[in-house]
C-alpha cells in the first residue's frame, strides 16, 4: 500500500478484522488515498464504517447459502440507504435493530485478577462480574489478548486443576470457585483431522448412520452404522480411506489433492449408495446445506434430528454443508459451529465461563443479531461470558465493560474504563466510547 503504484487493482478481504473503529477510520483514509492515486480498489467488507465511505456499492444475499448468490443492490451509498429489499439498507437505517440484551444486574460474584503485566500490560487490576456478558475492548495492541488469553484463561484453568501452558505474569487471581467450567471458543479449525465436519462435531452424524442403517435394504445385506461411516474400514472407499480425494506427493512443488477416481469424491463403496431415504443416499445427506437438511428430516419425520440441527441455525450457519470438511471453515464459522455445539448441549453446560475472541469476525449485521440471541441463550442457562470484540454492536450489548489503552504497545496496557457499560459514556479518555456513543 506504501508502493505508490498507478493504474493498480488492489482486491481486499476484510480488512477490517481484528481493527477498532478507530483503527478502521486511519484504514479508510489509505483506502481513499490509493484510490485517488488513480487504482481500483475492491474491499470484501462488513463493516458500517467502511461501507458508508464506499464509492460504489455491490450487496448480496438477500439470505445465505441457497438463499442468497444474488445482487440484492447496486449503486452509490446514497441509494443504498433507500433500499427495502436490502438488509444492510435495513440495519444501517435501523430498520432492523440488533436489540440489546436484557440489563442484568452486576452481582457480587466476580472474578479477580490483579497484577496483570504480561507483554505491555502495566501492572493492572480488573474486576470480572460473573452471570452477565463482559466485553473487553481497546484499540489493536492496547493489551486485550495478553489480558484475557494469555494470562486470565491459562491462570483459572490451573486454578480448576486443569493442566495449561504457564499463564502471563500476575500477582494473585481468585473467584475461581464461582464457575464450574470454562470453556475458550476460538477460530481454531474443529477437529484433529480432515474428515472432521460440522455433522461430526455436533454428534448428528452419529444420528444420520443409525437411520441409514435401520432402512429395509442395509438390513437385509447387513450394514450396520459403521457402514456408513468414512472412519473406518467397512461402507467408505478404501482407495481414498473416505476422504474423498488422494493426495499426490510431488517432487519438487506441493503435494496436489485430487478426486478419488474409484467413488468419484462420494467417499463410500457403489454398494453403499444404494441405500437411500426418500431418494437420498448418505452421500447426498452429507451434501445438503444445514436449511436443507433441517427441511428434508422435517419432510420425513425426523423431528429430532431436525431439533439436532437447529442451533447450527440459530447461529447463522444455515448455509455450510453438513458434511463440509472443517479445514475449508472460515475461522469465524468455525467459532460459531463451536458455539452451537455448546447450545446443543446446554443441559450440560451450566455455571461455565465462555471467552469469545473476536466471534464476530466475517458477520455482517445480520449474523451478528443471531450471535447476540445465542449469548442470551448462553446467559439464560446461568453461565457466564467473556467477549474481545470491537465490533459496537456488541459493545452496545454488554452489561460490563472493560476498555485498554489508551493506545497500542507501549501506550497501552492501561485500564482506560471498568464499569457497567452504560457508565463508559461519560469517559472522556475512551476512544471506544466516543464511537459507543452513535450507537447508543
Amino acid at each position: 500500500m506504501g508502493s505508490s503504484l498507478v493504474g493498480s487493482l488492489y482486491i481486499l478481504d476484510e480488512p477490517s478484522i481484528g481493527l477498532h473503529a478507530s483503527d478502521t477510520q486511519k484504514l479508510i483514509n489509505v483506502l481513499h488515498s490509493l484510490r485517488d492515486l488513480g487504482n481500483t480498489v475492491i474491499v470484501v467488507e462488513h463493516d458500517e464504517q467502511i461501507i458508508k465511505k464506499a464509492d460504489y456499492i455491490i450487496d448480496l444475499g438477500k439470505e445465505a447459502g441457497v438463499n442468497g448468490g444474488e445482487i440484492i443492490f447496486n449503486g452509490t451509498y446514497k441509494n443504498l440507504i433507500k433500499s427495502k429489499e436490502s438488509y444492510t439498507s435495513l440495519y444501517i437505517n435501523n430498520k432492523i435493530k440488533i436489540t440489546t440484551l436484557n440489563n442484568r444486574a452486576i452481582g457480587k460474584k466476580k472474578l479477580e485478577l490483579k497484577g496483570a503485566f504480561e507483554n505491555n500490560l502495566k501492572s493492572i487490576d480488573i474486576s470480572i462480574p460473573l452471570k452477565c456478558l463482559t466485553v473487553v475492548t481497546g484499540v489493536s495492541g492496547s493489551g486485550k489478548s495478553s489480558l484475557i488469553e494469555k494470562t486470565l484463561y491459562p491462570a483459572l484453568l490451573n486454578k480448576l486443576g486443569i493442566y495449561a501452558k504457564k499463564p502471563g505474569k500476575f500477582l494473585s487471581i481468585s473467584g475461581e470457585n464461582y464457575i464450574e467450567k470454562i470453556e475458550f471458543v476460538n477460530q481454531k479449525p474443529i477437529g484433529k483431522s480432515s474428515r472432521s465436519n460440522p455433522a461430526t462435531y455436533l454428534k448428528i452424524y452419529d444420528d444420520i448412520r443409525c437411520l441409514f442403517a435401520n432402512t429395509k435394504l442395509s438390513v437385509i445385506k447387513g450394514y450396520k452404522p459403521k457402514h456408513f461411516s468414512f472412519n473406518v474400514t467397512g461402507g467408505r472407499c478404501e482407495n481414498c480411506e473416505g476422504e474423498g480425494e488422494v493426495k499426490i506427493e510431488m517432487q519438487f512443488m506441493a503435494d496436489v489433492n485430487l478426486e478419488c477416481d474409484i467413488c468419484n469424491g462420494t467417499r463410500f463403496k457403489k454398494e453403499i449408495l444404494e441405500v437411500e431415504i426418500d431418494k437420498k443416499n448418505i452421500n447426498d445427506i452429507l451434501n445438503m446445506s444445514v436449511i436443507e437438511a433441517f427441511d428434508f428430516f422435517t419432510s420425513i419425520s425426523q423431528n429430532k434430528l431436525a431439533k439436532k440441527l437447529t442451533p447450527l441455525l440459530d447461529v447463522g450457519l444455515e448455509y455450510i454443508k453438513l458434511g463440509q470438511s472443517s479445514s475449508t471453515l472460515s475461522g469465524g464459522e468455525a467459532q460459531r459451529v463451536k458455539l452451537a455445539y455448546f447450545l446443543s448441549k446446554s443441559n450440560n453446560h451450566t455455571n461455565t465461563l465462555f471467552i469469545f475472541d473476536e466471534p464476530t469476525t466475517g458477520l455482517h449485521f445480520h449474523d451478528v443479531n443471531k450471535l447476540v440471541k445465542s449469548f442470551e441463550a448462553l446467559l439464560n442457562l446461568g453461565n457466564s461470558i467473556i467477549v474481545i470484540e470491537h465490533n459496537l454492536e456488541i459493545i452496545k450489548c454488554a452489561d460490563y465493560i472493560i476498555d485498554l489503552g489508551p493506545s497500542g504497545g507501549e501506550k497501552g496496557g492501561e485500564i482506560v474504563f471498568s464499569g457497567p457499560a452504560k457508565e463508559i459514556l461519560n469517559n472522556n479518555k475512551s476512544l471506544t466510547a466516543s464511537f459507543l456513543k452513535d450507537k447508543l
